[in-house]
């Protein structure tokens, strides 16, 4: 045999041999998912049977591994708290590999009765779910809290019924509120944005501490509440839910949905809710809660081929009208000396968003999404003889692209945004306007190791039209001591323009005057802080362990100052230090097989500069504390949940005033502790669950919680000194009605 005819059949001798290998010669690149739900698992380790070659999953569950060694056909595949499977390859494209969770361990949920902290996610997360949304009367989000210890949610004047917010000490406009990831409620919505959800609308809550992530915007400094929307490819055909209490209010929801086409489904969700029972129950001559009517309709649609591109729309109006006030006040009364004080408010609300999304083919891990938000907010109202109106147009544009770095443990997604606000406010005559425009760029990466690392870095960049540019830097960091105790740090900067009417409408329901300081600039602050969470068992019954710290400090704020005069509020730039410190230790535990229970205890230090002095913060305890007992049957036939919140002392501003005294001293005073407790009972039957609930079951009210109610034009009248409840004990019962 020639020279090259030999070299030529050993060529081809050693091409046949290899040709079965030839495939490998790639990336093999795949998904792994939970196998009872198809929700994809971030961070699953992905390995060559018998090798250290591996790679771990990306945020929607994708990996991509480099060829296979020699004679290599089987990966290996494993997540905490999944049984791990050994899984053939060779012939499959994209594979889709499904992981069975462990019974043994819990990997998101303490108990499928308990808030869940998240095991996986960068950020300290938990997630009320959709059963923890049923054991409260929970006809709007501001009651959609009250089983929850690290959100909570305080009245902020005895007329309006207004409700707010407070997370980690600091008010609810320092927490960023999403609905399906897009912000929203916003601006000059905060006053009463609790009412504008219903609890029938929401799937989930997700909570998450600290800053979070920069591809949500600048405005966060204490956290992130998002509320997910029932989804239109997995809501009931029907839902209803009818509710009334001893106050003569009641609400009546309903949602439908429908599949229209294989790819297309919407859900409709109508909501209403009506109060006209006059009811003085503390005899000071002012209701206890305003009359008002509310109507909300929000429609969402979903379109998803399966493949490569999702796209989902929804659009939201709502009408609201309050009437408070004395007693005897009737609407459209004059307001002067020797007739009866009122206050009126009509708000209408338009709001619609569209969220589409590729994925590239043959790259799951890539995709590109666009997220589109308009807002048109109109409010009339008077509070006495103050006038106070407001129109509101926001509109936001968020790109994202997502893709990797070399291979999925690398990932990253950068993208572009820009917003735009046109405030409109007349506060008694004296106008405040301004247009925001702001255009900014941000970048966040991911790194994922297979086994117990997660970091997340991320800046922005914005241009904002009225006070040039922001920087905002966030990270995170989350490391699995072993499988069941998890570390995470964060650390991130804060950017936000002030709505100080708006986010204090307690104080127009006074004759306080209005103080402004000339050249109010934005609030910026930074976060730092993180949790430690353990997973245990105690004879094998589940339960977890979860404590944060975060400290929040303040380079610039607007103050609402209540300390220095009993006759005005005054609103000023930051002179001085402010800051809030924040701890918070909870316990989880299944009790029996049918009796949980949640504890926490909480500690807050919130501390502003007034004056040259650096005061605690009105109106917030040092100590805090927490109970929810939850009890159910097998089936979920009976269901029983108790809480108890107890609120240490605070110190609050002073009303009384002394002459002779120097004008910048303070004035202040401490109120007692007080404790609250809800409950409610549910039977559940094949469709049909009945409940009967009570809030505030020992009846704690408020002494006195409006000054000088006998006399609401003179100086000293004032209704937003209210650290406790105004209305005492309510009773309730509604039921539910699904068509699964």
């Amino acid at each position: 045999m020639s020279s090259y005819n030999s070299r030529a059949f050993w060529a081809l001798t050693l091409l046949g041999l290899l040709t079965p290998f030839l495939g490998w010669a790639q990336n093999l690149s795949g998904r792994v998912v939970d196998a009872a739900n198809a929700t994809p698992l971030i961070g699953a380790s992905v390995v060559w049977l018998g090798t250290s070659q591996a790679t771990s999953t990306d945020g929607t569950g994708f990996f991509s591994l480099k060829p296979a060694p020699a004679g290599q056909t089987a990966v290996v595949v494993s997540y905490i708290g999944y049984k791990s499977d050994t899984v053939q390859v060779q012939g499959h494209e994209n594979p889709v590999v499904k992981l069975k969770a462990l019974t043994a361990l819990q990997e998101v949920t303490v108990t499928g009765k308990q808030d869940r902290y998240s095991a996986l996610t960068p950020t300290n997360s938990q997630v009320i779910t959709a059963k923890d949304l049923t054991k409260s009367a929970c006809c709007n989000l501001a009651e959609s809290f009250e089983t929850n210890a690290s959100v909570e949610v305080s009245t902020s004047d005895a007329v309006s019924g207004a409700k707010q917010i407070q997370m980690l000490g600091l008010d609810g406009a320092y927490t960023l509120m999403t609905t399906d990831n897009v912000p929203a409620l916003r601006g000059l919505a905060t006053p009463y944005r609790l009412n504008y959800l219903s609890g029938t609308y929401i799937e989930a809550i997700d909570i998450i501490k600290g800053t979070g992530s920069v591809l949500n915007g600048y405005e966060s400094i204490s956290g992130q509440v998002n509320v997910r929307l029932k989804d239109p490819e997995k809501s009931d055909r029907l839902y209803v839910n009818l509710y009334g209490n001893s106050l003569a209010k009641w609400d009546a929801n309903v949602n439908t949905s429908f599949t229209l086409t294989p790819k297309l489904s919407t859900v409709l969700m109508l909501h209403t809710d009506q109060i006209s029972n006059r009811v003085d129950r503390n005899n000071d001559g002012f209701l206890d809660l305003p009359l008002g009517k509310h109507y909300n309709v929000f429609n969402k649609w979903k379109y998803n081929t399966g493949k490569q591109w999702v796209a989902e729309i929804g659009f939201q109006a709502l009408r609201e009208t309050r009437t408070g006030g004395q007693v005897g006040y009737r609407s459209g009364m004059p307001q002067r000396e020797g007739s009866f004080y009122g206050t009126e408010s009509e708000t209408d609300r338009v709001s619609g968003f569209s969220k589409t999304s590729y994925t590239f083919k043959n790259k799951p891990y890539q995709s590109i999404g666009l997220i589109l938000s308009g807002t048109r907010h109109v409010f009339d109202s008077h509070y006495g003889v103050r006038n106070y109106d407001g129109h509101q147009n926001s509109g936001l544009a968020n790109l994202i692209f997502q893709s990797a770095f070399g291979n999925t443990a690398h990932t990253y997604k950068t993208g572009l945004s820009y917003q735009y606000e046109d405030y409109k406010e007349n506060l008694a005559g004296q106008k405040l306007s301004r247009k925001e425009r702001v255009p900014g760029a941000f970048f966040e990466y991911i790194y994922q190791n297979s086994a117990n690392l997660t970091l997340v870095g991320g800046i922005r960049a914005d241009h904002h039209n009225l006070y040039g540019w922001v920087y905002t830097p966030r990270f995170n960091v989350k490391y699995d001591l072993n499988p069941n105790s998890i570390l995470r740090l964060a650390a991130g900067k804060g950017f936000r323009v002030a709505n100080p009417i708006a986010e204090n409408v307690a104080s127009l329901i006074s004759n306080r005057a209005f103080y402004f300081q000339n050249d109010l600039q934005p609030e910026k602050a930074w976060n730092l802080g993180g949790s430690f969470t353990q997973y245990f068992e105690v004879g094998e019954r589940k339960g977890a362990f979860i404590t944060d710290y975060y400290y929040t400090t303040f380079q610039n704020q607007i103050v609402p100052d209540m300390y220095s005069s009993p006759y005005q509020v005054a609103f000023t730039n930051l002179n001085g230090r402010s800051f809030s410190k924040s701890f918070q230790a909870e316990l989880q535990y299944e009790l029996t097989s049918m009796l949980d229970i949640k504890a926490a205890y909480k500690y807050f230090d919130v501390r502003t500069t007034y004056n040259d002095q650096l005061l605690r913060r009105p109106f917030i305890p040092n100590h805090r504390a927490f109970l929810n007992l939850g009890f159910a049957t097998p089936f979920d036939k009976w269901r029983a949940d108790l809480t108890a919140q107890w609120f240490g002392k605070r110190e609050v501003p002073s009303m009384e005033h002394d002459m002779n005294q120097h004008e910048s001293s303070i004035m202040t005073r401490t109120v007692h502790p007080y404790a609250v407790f809800n409950g409610q009972i549910t039977r559940a039957f094949k469709r049909w669950e009945v409940y009967l609930g009570g809030e505030n079951l020992l009846d704690y009210k408020q002494k006195d919680p409006i000054i000088a109610a006998d006399q609401p034009f003179s100086q000293n009248f004032d209704a937003s000194m209210v650290w406790a409840p105004v209305i005492g004990r309510v009773i309730y019962a509604g039921m539910r009605f699904t068509i699964k």
